[in-house]
């Protein structure tokens, strides 16, 4: 400290060191600033991941309790045995599984028709009502089965009719991308160099080399079949490839998919049915009170079995699919959790769906002069129409909960854009999902039980 202020008295002027001597005290003692709290959102802080683990320790803590608290009263309830019975009531018959099958009919009659119409055998007016047929025939035949073969369950209806649902996707914009095709090569006189869709993929200094055609040499059964079981449901000429499968990758996908598969069975076993069942006497008993305290129970389980079973389907199962195939768009999914508006979240969370929606519906209607509300309107309800379609057939039992709550998503939109932003946005898509789903899961189940057991009870 001496040999310090030596120095500094050595090379500045007495005026200088006392000034100096007044900063350092000031500086000292001055222990503020002008700033803004950090839980103020004019502090521009953004750093929350302690609040965020304090956050999934608390749902860890509370689930936990609330598992333990099943397990005490209603003891182990998972069955492996009880889930095979789901799929098969009679051992010797697989109507699920036959309707599978038979559903290469549906595919090769597409892929015959496009032959015949880029060959000019047939007319447009004729392929256009022979895709009409097999689309038609693609929605009825299973539902007809489904509504009249007894030894087809609910869970066997619900996934074949699944695969259908998105079979009559799948082939509708197949036949529509060849049209636009031809219509392309009409109008400039040309083939249309574009790539094909499931080339042989060739090795060049450790990179693939795709092969390329143009319409109509993409119409062949392993292009077509490549697209079938690819994880999109909009057809095109040239699809996005990966080089290479990544054995590690695919492994991690195959693990996730069988381990979530094992959990959201035990979950819906030892959680969701017991809870379902509780629910079922204030329902009867037109109990208000009760009925609240059994949707909000049932809304925790509910929830997280949906947030596991979207993680299971969008990242697990098709990035399988993707990597097995070597598909190049991995895009299934986006942020939906961050969405502020309902029409965020729906074009959001599941972008197959909704690139076909936006390609072949919504704005094919814009160009015919529709309205943005209409046409979005009108997504809804053909989306409204299939969550209905999958849900009452197999169920056998025509309620439309499933119909009104998507149609009801309208004008929650519009109220949610107009009067909420930001975080109070964000709170409101994630209560309607939280709240939302159980209240349909509840309805169904309470008709079903009434339905089919209410004169025994």
């Amino acid at each position: 400290m001496f040999r310090m202020n030596s120095v500094i008295s050595f090379k500045m002027s007495p005026y200088k060191m006392n000034n100096y001597f007044k900063c350092s005290h000031v500086c000292l003692y001055s222990c503020h600033a002008v700033q803004e709290s950090l839980l103020s959102s004019a502090s521009g802080f953004s750093n929350y991941r302690g609040i965020l683990n304090w956050c999934v320790v608390m749902l860890v803590l509370s689930n936990a309790r609330l598992f333990l608290e099943n397990i005490i009263k209603y003891g182990i309830l998972v069955d492996p045995i009880q889930v095979v019975s789901l799929f098969l009531k009679d051992p010797y018959s697989w109507p699920a599984a036959c309707l599978i099958i038979v559903s290469n009919v549906f595919i090769l009659a597409a892929l015959y028709t496009e032959r015949r119409l880029a060959v000019g055998t047939i007319s447009e007016t004729t392929g256009l009502i022979l895709h009409i047929f097999n689309l038609s025939c693609i929605l009825v035949i299973p539902a007809a089965t489904a509504l009249t073969v007894t030894s087809m369950t609910s869970v066997g209806g619900v996934i074949s009719l699944g695969i259908y649902t998105v079979l009559f996707l799948k082939l509708y914009s197949y036949k529509d991308a060849n049209r636009w095709c031809r219509e392309i090569r009409q109008a400039k006189a040309k083939r249309l160099t574009r790539s094909y869709s499931c080339p042989n993929v060739a090795r060049s200094n450790g990179s693939a080399v795709q092969t390329h055609v143009s319409y109509p040499g993409n119409l062949t059964h392993r292009d077509m079949y490549y697209f079938v079981f690819a994880p999109t449901l909009c057809y095109q000429l040239n699809f996005p490839r990966s080089s290479r499968i990544r054995k590690r990758f695919l492994m991690r996908r195959l693990l996730e998919m069988l381990f979530l598969m094992q959990l959201l069975v035990g979950l819906i076993q030892q959680w969701m049915v017991p809870t379902i069942q509780n629910s079922m006497k204030p329902f009867q008993e037109m109990d208000f009170s009760r009925m609240v305290e059994r949707l909000l129970k049932l809304a925790v389980p509910n929830h997280l079995i949906w947030l596991i079973f979207f993680y299971w389907f969008f990242h697990s199962s098709l990035n399988f699919m993707a990597e097995l195939l070597q598909f190049g768009d991995r895009e299934f999914y986006r942020d939906w959790w961050n969405s502020e508006t309902v029409t965020y979240f729906w074009a959001n969370w599941n972008i197959p769906v909704h690139k076909w929606c936006l390609r072949h519906f919504y704005k094919p209607m814009l160009r015919k002069g529709t309205n943005k509300f209409l046409a979005q309107s009108a997504v809804f309800l053909v989306s409204a129409f299939f969550h209905e379609y999958l849900v009452s057939i197999p169920l056998r039992m025509f309620r439309l909960w499933a119909f009104m709550g998507m149609m009801a998503q309208v004008p929650l939109a519009l109220f949610v854009s107009r009067f909420l932003n930001g975080n109070y946005g964000n709170a409101a898509v994630w209560i309607s999902l939280i709240i939302g789903q159980p209240v349909a899961v509840l309805m169904y189940v309470h008709d079903y039980y009434v339905l089919h057991y209410g004169s025994s009870a």
